[in-house]
């Protein structure tokens, strides 16, 4: 067995056992391109060979993919046939885990009308609305992992002129965050786990009203509502089984408080939205909205981004992680949320993750706004810390203690 192959190999079986947990007799959907199919072998077997009683492949390619978008018209674009709605939510209802293999290169739809990339994001939103119910609320088991595309590798390796290197180098940097590299993965993890565990068992403690944001070009003070939650690495599904939905993770995360967001806050990363590259932008709030932005890059898709429905200009998740962390000291930027809000404190426009908050998970959409937990079809994170941010926890009395510091925990 070759050196590639072991790789796979390990890669696989953290994603199966730690990041999806597939149980025996359990049913998979995996979400994957045509690059991605060295490691969808691995895990479809892996899957199988745990008891899995069905591995359900949605394999798209990413030419065709592109092919589609400049040619289709908005109307069969955006257009999700019921037979689609109906086959996901079946496997919705019968305990699916699902498990999503990114690939895709981040600038893959540039140049496409971002009108058309909009109505497809509202539509789909619309139409999986069993399904983002289910994720968000941890009904199923989900995990997110990747594995580089050349277009993808070449964009994160811009000086490597062979392809094959470049991607070979990202791989390694992937293996690495979600350590692969590790004599024991699944150990490492378990650590790792409990780490964070402990962080968030102190921002549970404090209670904290708001969170209080500072750096260059950001003065924020973001509400947190009453009876928020702070959730490190880890969920478990409606069954009990735990899994992991972020491979890699090195957050902390609770729900903003949807009306209480106030100030500026400016981007430390490029963001990846809809095949779209949205770098140097601002948003400016006021009573929890965004009621000015502006971006050097990606004006349009930032502006179709926060149009896709009222909730979409309103914070959901508030999350933390300092900036020494393995991939912010790695130096790599990916061009890919997945990892790059791995290495920075983010914020994310649009649905909170109902989990946040106690008996979130048991409350109506009404009940939930009441709880100023805030609605939408979309779910956006970026980037907002570096070396330079200072965070300050404020309690109900007005006291404020430092979180962060330099970009680092304070405690």
């Amino acid at each position: 067995m070759n050196n590639f192959e072991e790789k796979l190999n390990k890669y696989a079986e953290v994603i199966i056992k730690i990041g999806a947990n597939v149980q025996k007799g359990q049913k998979v959907w995996i979400n994957c391109t045509t690059d991605a199919l060295p490691l969808v072998y691995k895990v479809t077997e892996l899957a199988y060979q745990v008891g899995a009683s069905d591995v359900h492949v949605k394999l798209t390619d990413d030419k065709l993919s592109r092919l589609h978008a400049e040619y289709q018209s908005k109307e069969v674009y955006s257009h999700i046939p019921q037979w689609a709605i109906d086959e996901r939510n079946d496997y919705l209802d019968n305990n699916v885990v699902f498990i999503h293999i990114l690939s895709s290169s981040p600038n893959l739809f540039a140049g496409i009308d971002a009108e058309k990339l909009g109505a497809l994001t509202k539509n789909a939103g619309e139409a999986y609305k069993h399904y983002r119910t289910c994720i968000m609320t941890d009904i199923n088991s989900w995990t997110i992992a990747s594995y580089p595309s050349a277009d993808w590798a070449k964009l994160v390796f811009p000086d490597e002129a062979n392809t094959d290197i470049a991607q070979e180098k990202l791989l390694d940097a992937i293996l690495k965050t979600v350590r692969v590299d590790k004599a024991d993965p699944v150990k490492a993890w378990e650590e790792h786990r409990q780490n964070l565990t402990e962080k968030a068992e102190f921002l549970n403690n404090k209670n904290f009203v708001a969170l209080h944001y500072t750096s260059k070009g950001t003065d924020l003070t973001v509400g947190l509502p009453k009876n928020h939650i702070w959730v490190a690495a880890g969920s478990k599904n409606a069954k009990g089984a735990d899994f992991l939905p972020n491979m890699p993770t090195e957050e902390v995360f609770t729900a903003g408080d949807r009306d209480r967001v106030d100030g500026y806050v400016s981007n430390k990363k490029p963001l990846s939205y809809q095949g779209n590259i949205i770098d140097n932008f601002k948003l400016t709030f006021k009573d929890g909205k965004v009621v000015d932005f502006e971006a050097e890059q990606g004006y349009e898709i930032l502006k179709q981004l926060l149009d896709t429905d009222e909730g979409s200009r309103r914070i959901g998740e508030v999350a933390l992680v300092p900036n020494d962390s393995p991939i912010s000291n790695s130096g790599l930027l990916y061009y890919q949320t997945l990892f790059d809000e791995n290495a920075s404190n983010h914020l994310a426009l649009g649905a909170a993750y109902p989990t946040n908050v106690k008996n979130g998970t048991k409350m109506t959409e009404e009940e939930l706004e009441k709880a100023h937990i805030n609605q939408s079809i979309s779910h956006v994170d970026f980037m907002i810390g570096d070396a330079e941010m200072d965070i300050d926890g404020i309690l109900e009395d007005g006291t404020k203690i430092p979180v962060f510091r330099k970009g680092n925990w304070a405690f």
